[in-house]
């Protein structure tokens, strides 16, 4: 891989760029592939399809898997557009995440915004909706979270809520314009839950008859488990790694980070798409929220969507306590600004420019103007529905209106998401590198 890198590098500078026509090799690199016989790059742009009649003609939309995605593009290094240039990659740096989470405001902004409109559609944008199936009683001692029983909160323990029920809710949600369907057990772990785990295959299966997109989050998972939960039809499971590996035992100490570590990989070889982000306000430092994403982009396979979640801080947990007492300094404990949210969003969005980055919890506390710079930033999926588990969340209404507003459409339950509308014009151009056996194989 570093020899192509090296090789694509010295290719790149020998390559005249062009707009004139699309999918063009320009006749300056020749000198360079006679040499370097086992790569060859092409520099397009893309030719706009033919405009169709019909007003209501479909948008042009990716397949829906993210694996396939991403196999449609194996071949592709960068993208560029309005001097961005962007790539999905691997091998990310602290030093070049940091670098890119420290820009000026205003050119941050602007990079991720250009990196967003490269890769997808800024106008269509994931409704998802979370429901808590089992509430409280969770033996982790997370610091942030209310359902633990080693907190005292308003949360209360209940049982698992009865298949029907979870059908039910999932039909609202449906209703109501959601398009994948989320459900939270406050446990550690599946374990030898057999009954509530076979359960739960029959909510997966319910929900997934319905049209809808389904997903969980369950604790640790075992590799057997997360197969048959694909084979119920689960299409994402959310697992998230809270912060980075260095502040990780400040929050948490029942469960290790490799833990973690090891049921998003179980979840990834069983072809399950993996959910999985952070939370600001739990006392880190932006050295932290860069280690969190130098994690999540050198995974083997980015994370299909990545959700970026403000603390809201609940009184009886020790994060909530230490908020609420005036004597104790913060420590940047649930301080968390629509500034720091954007830039957190930004910098994930151009570190893994084909991942959804997802506005999650204590969008509440943000106006909409707010959560307007967070979509400019990439975000383009949210949660919607009254509650997150147990935090409040703005209701369907709400965001049926701020939709309307920012002439936003819902992303279908099923369908990928559509074709970047620079990447359907030809404004953004494209540079791919292939060997030369697999080109004319």
């Amino acid at each position: 891989m570093a020899t192509i890198g090296s090789a694509l590098r010295g290719a790149t500078l020998a390559i005249t760029r062009s707009r004139t026509a699309p999918r063009v090799v320009t006749a300056s690199a020749s000198k360079y592939f006679s040499t370097n016989p086992h790569v060859v790059v092409d520099k397009f742009v893309s030719s706009p399809p033919p405009t169709s009649s019909s007003p209501n003609a479909e948008a042009l939309r990716h397949p829906n898997d993210v694996h396939d995605r991403n196999a449609n593009y194996s071949d592709e290094d960068s993208r560029s557009m309005a001097g961005v240039t962007a790539s999905v990659r691997h091998n990310w740096t602290k030093q070049e995440i940091a670098e890119l989470y420290s820009l000026p405001f205003h050119e941050l902004m602007y990079r991720a915004s250009t990196v967003h409109r490269m890769y997808w559609d800024p106008a269509e944008v994931q409704q998802c909706t979370l429901l808590s199936i089992k509430t409280g009683g969770c033996t982790e001692d997370c610091s942030y979270c209310s359902q633990s029983t080693r907190h005292k909160t308003f949360v209360k323990p209940t049982p698992t809520m009865k298949v029907q029920e979870v059908l039910e809710a999932a039909k609202r949600a449906k209703d109501a314009g959601s398009t994948r369907f989320c459900m939270g057990a406050a446990w550690r772990e599946l374990g030898n839950k057999k009954n509530a785990f076979n359960h739960i295959l029959d909510m997966v299966k319910g929900v997934n008859g319905m049209g809808l997109e389904v997903c969980c989050t369950l604790g640790m998972l075992n590799a057997e488990q997360a197969r048959q939960l694909k084979e119920a039809g689960l299409t994402a499971y959310n697992h998230n790694l809270d912060t980075s590996p260095e502040h990780y035992p400040n929050v948490i100490t029942t469960r290790t980070y490799e833990d973690r570590l090891e049921t998003i990989a179980n979840v990834r070889d069983a072809g399950i798409s993996v959910c999985c982000g952070g939370i600001l306000g739990l006392g880190e430092k932006d050295t932290d929220r860069v280690g969190l994403l130098h994690v999540l982009a050198t995974l083997p396979e980015h994370p299909e969507s990545v959700p970026i979640n403000a603390l809201v801080a609940v009184e009886g947990t020790p994060l909530g306590d230490a908020d609420a007492d005036e004597d104790t300094a913060s420590d940047g404990i649930a301080d968390v600004d629509a500034f720091d949210m954007a830039r957190m969003i930004a910098t994930a969005r151009i570190v893994m420019p084909r991942t959804m980055v997802r506005l999650s919890a204590g969008r509440l506390s943000f106006s909409e103007a707010e959560q307007f710079l967070m979509f400019q930033a990439g975000a383009n999926s949210i949660f919607n529905g009254d509650k997150l588990l147990t935090t409040d969340n703005p209701a369907f209404d709400a965001d049926t209106a701020l939709f309307q507003k920012l002439g936003f459409v819902g992303k279908p339950a099923h369908a990928g998401p559509r074709v970047a509308p620079t990447e359907v014009t030809g404004e953004v151009e494209i540079t791919q590198v292939k060997g030369m056996e697999q080109q004319y194989a």
